[in-house]
């Protein structure tokens, strides 16, 4: 089969270069890079780039490439330049793709267009009524609308998956900054955060899915949530990060409302509101559609997360 992937270089693309490399792979670069043998290059990814001879002979389109949340954006337009790579872009891809005859086009969204958060034990469904809080999410929302109405119009079969937050080997941010905090070994203040719940999905899983929705015929025109299927506290997530790193796991009782005054002190709301607040998603859709669960447990997840930033901090004294 012949599959165009876009964002190879990327967390998420890195890890499904590998596991569809029994298919005849070509990948969309933003500029020349020497991993890859079969690649094609798009300097601009945007609603006016010519992709005819990109798409050409292709059967699947799997598109990660995305315009992702920038810390201290100077943008004058931030809304419009997400949706200028975000929608624009992805549709003009998707169309040119129909028009070549391309068969499905699996666009990886965010649970962002669901929103920010939930209730305790009240999980986002992929039917759920879409509210995204953000200029990343309310671009990727637009994408998905527009994908499903050129599906309807010309036959393209659109898969559209919505990961919760992506960890593995090799992970940035936020999650990579929690773990070096815990492998410091030192009593951290997260023992009263135990009765929020957080949806997780390591890039195991979330590869597994994909390459589930290359082939499978009931994944056309489908929308689904995906997580490791193991939703967590704060001061769980703080245990199970311990316990793969093999450090203490010393928690202080520090009362929550602690975190809501520094959080104002210093203007991290929206941290805070990720450590106290809850973001859950349903994933029996995704189960009973495709008949697939999540292959790796979130233990192993972490265990394999927290050995490759072991050897990175090995290598890098």
């Amino acid at each position: 089969m012949n599959i165009l992937l876009t964002g190879a270089t990327g967390f998420l693309g890195g890890g499904l270069v590998k596991s569809i490399k029994n298919h005849n792979v070509k990948v969309l670069l933003r500029r020349r890079d020497n991993r890859f043998n079969n690649y094609v290059i798009a300097p601009v990814f945007n609603g006016k780039c010519d992709f005819d001879e990109v798409v050409i002979e292709q059967d699947v389109i799997i598109h990660c490439a995305a315009r992702v949340h920038i810390m201290n954006d100077e943008s004058t337009d931030p809304l419009n330049d997400y949706r200028e790579v975000n929608t624009a872009g992805t549709l003009n891809l998707a169309r040119q793709a129909a028009d070549a005859g391309v068969k499905r086009f699996i666009f990886i969204s965010s649970i962002k267009v669901n929103g920010e958060s939930t209730k305790l034990n009240s999980p986002f469904k992929s039917t759920d009524l879409r509210q995204p809080d953000d200029f990343y999410g309310q671009s990727k929302f637009e994408a998905e609308e527009q994908l499903l109405q050129l599906a309807k119009e010309t036959g393209l079969e659109v898969v559209i998956i919505r990961p919760t937050l992506v960890y593995g080997p090799g992970v940035k941010a936020n999650f990579a900054s929690l773990m070096n905090l815990v492998s410091k070994g030192l009593p951290l203040p997260f023992g009263c955060i135990t009765d929020n719940k957080r949806s997780l999905v390591s890039v195991n899983n979330l590869v597994d899915l994909i390459v589930t929705c290359i082939d499978h015929p009931k994944a056309a025109n489908q929308v689904f949530l995906v997580s490791d299927d193991h939703d967590v506290s704060t001061s769980e997530m703080v245990s199970e990060m311990a316990k793969s790193l093999n450090k203490p796991q010393w928690q202080l009782p520090i009362p929550k409302w602690c975190y809501g005054l520094v959080g104002s002190i210093l203007g991290k709301h929206d941290v805070v509101d990720r450590l106290l607040g809850s973001l859950q998603v349903d994933i029996t859709h995704t189960k009973e559609t495709l008949d697939w669960k999540p292959p790796q447990t979130l233990q192993e997840g972490f265990k394999e997360t927290a050995e490759a930033f072991l050897l990175n901090k090995e290598n890098k004294q």
